[in-house]
């Protein structure tokens, strides 16, 4: 199928799709020196190990490993192929792909994900029109035109009404073409115990949940009757699970990573009333507790989380748990508190968008200040017991604290609020972080994944003909000439097997014309493993004006690793002709002088 493609094109492809711009819409990049690093969205991690390279266009994270160019990506962050990535970036670019191939490419994509995906991007058109212009809609429009929505904030997240019956829908999709059966499958139609296919949002005011493509994968049913429950979600399904989903993402991602900072909701109305006040780096968890993996992506936009819940004891327990978990996957955390018991919404619609963010977002406590009061409402302070029960709790997330500086400071609040000397507080605070830093130490011994230990252990020394090998090929790479040079030289006598392999191909890739583009090498490789290697070879950093002598050394090393394999074996020959001659002495001594000739190839 790809071969329908002009190599041309898939080239024009890739250099029309910067892998900066193109990675940066799911992780926040920062630039350090000439590489852009930020956390890995392929495994959970607070410190950036992911790594980027805008002059190779290719990225690598020494964390687990995975490392492409731009299509590899995409196949590796949205379960693409390789030809779905083509399309899609062949679309993002505005370049037009063969008719014969988009057919292919279409009549593979008739999958159950692909037709429930077309289903609810058909029925979000389908609930905006009867929202928009259906009688039956009216008591939904006023209640939405009540809550204060402008008809562009309506047309912006397309809210629209289910036809409330059992038939419109259903017959829409049947003339559509649609498959009742297998849309019941999927969860975008429900079955009743009558044996019933219907829509389960029926009745109901619609809001669609997009995933971070924009593409509608759920919806959420808000009643505007007395039918129950008054908010129903689309159940789990391969394209909607709610526990890896943000509502609003796809809108408020580019404005999370321009401000560094995001602001997370309980409702759909706070999101959409924020959003229409210019409040753009709007999110909300989908009706459920947050989860460390929604915290986790997060993260990967914005520093700063600003939790904006309801007031009410509810919410305030619900921002507890939140903010732990945020500050678990590294997030700074601050908790906004709305005067007058109002949740965002009301406050927005109250006095304006403007105030809200000078007066609630702004004036947001930061996450220690959140606990120093959170931690009062369960004691009374009046009481000695509680007062050192409750100064307990407070020392411990004192020493959870990174910045010396900011201990210091609450411990002398503390100290202040309880008329108490804060070195007392600060020597508790000291003992807590030693016995933490005992405990970290002996996980990060029994676990192999403790980041760390990762980070912090030593680089496993390699050979010297196996370093030799690794930096030739990274000016292989980097440079046509150089390549030719050691294909006369030493062609794909190399040790180690897999550099056989990375050169054999480096050479099919360089006789085929092409110049030196890791980017473009690695679409040759089929093997994950070899493309790693390659990847982790090309991310090293090389001089550009490698003198001859520096390439003729590298060859040198090899060679001679190569001569001494050989001397090994032709003794290993030896050494069975004398055991077969029962000369066992003989034998013996040809077995040392290899053990000396391999600790010898050990200590190169």
């Amino acid at each position: 199928m790809v071969s329908q493609i002009p190599e041309q094109l898939i080239d024009e492809i890739r250099q029309a799709n910067d892998i900066v711009d193109v990675i940066s819409e799911y992780v926040s990049l920062k630039k350090q020196g000439r590489n852009y690093f930020g956390l890995c969205p392929f495994h959970g991690e607070k410190t950036a190990s992911f790594s980027v390279t805008q002059e190779k266009q290719i990225f690598h994270c020494f964390g687990c490993g995975k490392g492409g160019n731009v299509f590899t990506f995409l196949m590796e962050q949205e379960g693409f192929t390789f030809q779905q990535a083509v399309t899609h970036l062949a679309q993002r670019s505005g370049h037009s792909l063969p008719e014969r191939y988009l057919n292919q490419v279409n009549s593979s994509n008739h999958s159950v994900d692909q037709i429930s995906l077309q289903a609810h991007e058909l029925l979000t058109k389908f609930y905006h029109h009867i929202f928009s212009h259906a009688k039956e809609a009216e008591l939904a429009r006023n209640y939405i035109n009540d809550r204060g929505l402008t008809d562009e904030t309506i047309e912006q997240f397309q809210i629209g009404f289910a036809p409330d019956s059992n038939e419109i829908t259903t017959q829409f999709l049947e003339k559509k073409a649609f498959n009742l059966q297998e849309l019941v499958s999927s969860n975008v139609l429900a079955r009743s115990d009558q044996n019933q296919i219907y829509d389960r949002m029926r009745g109901r005011i619609v809001f669609p949940i997009r995933n971070h493509l924009a593409k509608t994968v759920g919806f959420a049913g808000r009643s505007i009757t007395n039918q129950e429950p008054k908010y129903l979600n689309s159940p789990e399904s391969a394209l909607f699970q709610k526990g890896k989903m943000l509502f609003n993402f796809d809108l408020a991602r580019s404005e999370m990573k321009k401000s560094g900072q995001a602001i997370l909701f309980e409702g759909y109305m706070d999101v959409f009333s924020a959003y229409q006040a210019g409040i753009k780096n709007v999110i909300a968890s989908l009706g459920t507790s947050l989860t460390e993996h929604q915290a986790a992506l997060i993260r990967r936009y914005a520093d700063t989380v600003v939790i904006c819940f309801d007031g009410d004891d509810a919410g305030i327990n619900a921002t507890f748990k939140v903010a732990k978990l945020l500050k678990k996957v590294g997030c700074q955390v601050r908790v906004a508190t709305i005067p007058d018991q109002l949740d965002p919404d009301a406050f927005i619609k109250k006095y304006g968008g403007k105030r809200f963010k000078e007066e609630v977002i702004e004036a947001s406590s930061t996450y220690m200040g959140f606990m120093i009061n959170f931690h009062k409402r369960q004691f009374n302070l009046k009481i000695e017991a509680d007062q050192i029960a409750y100064m307990r709790l407070i020392v411990e997330e004192i020493a959870q604290l990174k910045s010396a500086l900011d201990r210091d400071r609450y411990v002398r609040e503390i100290a202040k609020m309880f008329d108490l000397s804060p070195g007392a507080i600060l020597e508790d605070v000291d003992q807590i972080r030693k016995k933490q830093g005992s405990t970290r130490n002996n996980v990060g011994l029994k676990s192999h994944t403790n980041e760390r230990v990762l980070k912090n252990r030593p680089k496993r020394l390699l050979p010297a003909y196996h370093n030799a090998e690794k930096r030739l090929i990274a000016y292989m790479l980097h440079d046509r000439t150089i390549a030719e040079q050691i294909k006369h030289t030493l062609g794909a006598s190399f040790n180690i097997e897999k550099h056989k392999i990375i050169v054999t191909y480096l050479y099919a890739f360089y006789e085929d014309g092409n110049q030196a583009n890791v980017s473009q090498f690695i679409e040759r490789l089929n093997d994950n493993e070899i493309i790693s290697e390659v990847i982790e070879i090309a991310m090293e950093p090389i001089t550009t004006d490698v003198s001859s002598d520096e390439i003729s050394d590298y060859i040198r090393i090899i060679r001679l690793e190569q001569d001494d394999k050989s001397i090994i074996r032709e003794l290993i020959a030896k050494q069975k002709q004398a055991e077969m001659n029962r000369n066992y002495l003989e034998a013996a001594k040809i077995g040392m002088e290899i053990m000396r000739i391999q600790k010898e190839l050990k200590e190169k």
